[in-house]
């Protein structure tokens, strides 16, 4: 951001329902400011009922883009030009780009974790297994991306099966990874279906026999799979700020040193559920890190420059 708003000055901004929470703007002016761009951010609360004349208005006073949140990621869709396959799969938009009169619609939040795990975590969800706790909208946007991103197998568990199985459904059918609804927490942890396949990287089908592994529904609790994934990632808003005293249902005592484990709760920074994988030895860490990184794709998005990821990160409050 330049010290001196001009009439050339490109604008970015927010859409939300409320938006004053917000860290977006602190995190792209000082972004904006260090790089020395002539942009501003600014958060602009949008009702519900006045969401398709504030889209209007991006291509009205030529905004650069937006980042949508709550309670608009899904309902803007029907209002844009164009979506990206990322945001067209998570049936979600975060992020909307304007060019030439066109708006395009992105997921960053499923690109962003992506982008996270494999830059400040050094995980490469490529070949890898991932055990998904939730199965709601961040969860879809994780899933995603993960499994457009390389990865194998996807075990997606809710307490609704149905929604686990609509998750799991839309990855088999729209990805080359596969994936499974598992009931949780539940009495009878079973999972489906009875064989679980492991895919390697590129989509093909192993051979009878090779680089596979079949789960006894009887047996198949939980608590075994998590002992075979390489990854957990925690999308429910359990222990979520006012309520830190609350923390999901999870066998902590079956994870192995080595695996990564991420919560997307970033307030407060350390939650029940990410004290208690620690003492396994897991590497452990919040959503700060997707927080960060949808909005460095965003600012990339928007300027065409590459982000300063520490300038950024500093700006959080966390």
């Amino acid at each position: 951001m330049s010290e001196l708003i001009s009439g050339r000055t490109r604008v970015c901004g927010l859409f939300g329902f409320p938006v004053e929470h917000s860290f977006s703007p602190a995190m792209h002016n000082a972004a904006f400011r260090h790089l020395g761009l002539d942009f501003v951010y600014v958060a602009f609360a949008v009702h519900p009922r006045e969401l398709e004349r504030a889209v209007a208005g991006i291509r009205a006073l030529n905004l650069a883009g937006v980042n949508v949140t709550v309670p608009h990621k899904e309902k803007v869709i029907p209002y844009l030009d164009e979506l990206t396959a990322g945001a067209r799969l998570a049936g979600a938009v975060n992020t909307i780009v304007h060019r030439d009169g066109r708006l395009v619609g992105h997921n960053t939040d499923g690109a962003g974790f992506v982008r996270f795990l494999t830059d400040d975590a050094g995980f490469n969800p490529a070949g890898k297994r991932v055990l998904l706790l939730g199965a709601g909208g961040a969860a879809r946007a994780v899933a995603v991306h993960l499994a457009l991103s390389g990865a194998a197998q996807l075990l997606v568990a809710n307490r609704t099966l149905s929604r686990a199985a609509e998750l799991a459904a839309l990855i088999n059918e729209e990805t080359p990874a596969r994936a499974w609804a598992v009931p949780w927490p539940a009495k009878d942890d079973r999972v489906l279906p009875e064989r679980l396949e492991r895919k390697p990287p590129g989509g093909h089908d192993p051979e009878e026999g090779e680089g596979t592994f079949v789960l006894d529904t009887n047996d198949g609790k939980i608590k075994e799979l998590v002992a075979l994934v390489d990854l957990v990632v925690q999308t429910t808003p359990l222990g979520m700020h006012p309520r830190e005293d609350t923390c999901p249902d999870f066998p902590f005592n079956c994870l192995r040193p080595g695996q990564v484990v991420v919560d997307l709760v970033y307030n407060p920074p350390r939650t029940l559920f990410m004290e208690r994988a620690t003492r396994s030895g897991a590497r452990v860490y919040n959503g700060l890190g997707m927080l960060l990184y949808q909005g460095v794709l965003a600012f990339e998005l928007w300027t065409g420059e590459e982000a300063p990821v520490e300038v950024m990160r500093r700006a959080l409050p966390f």
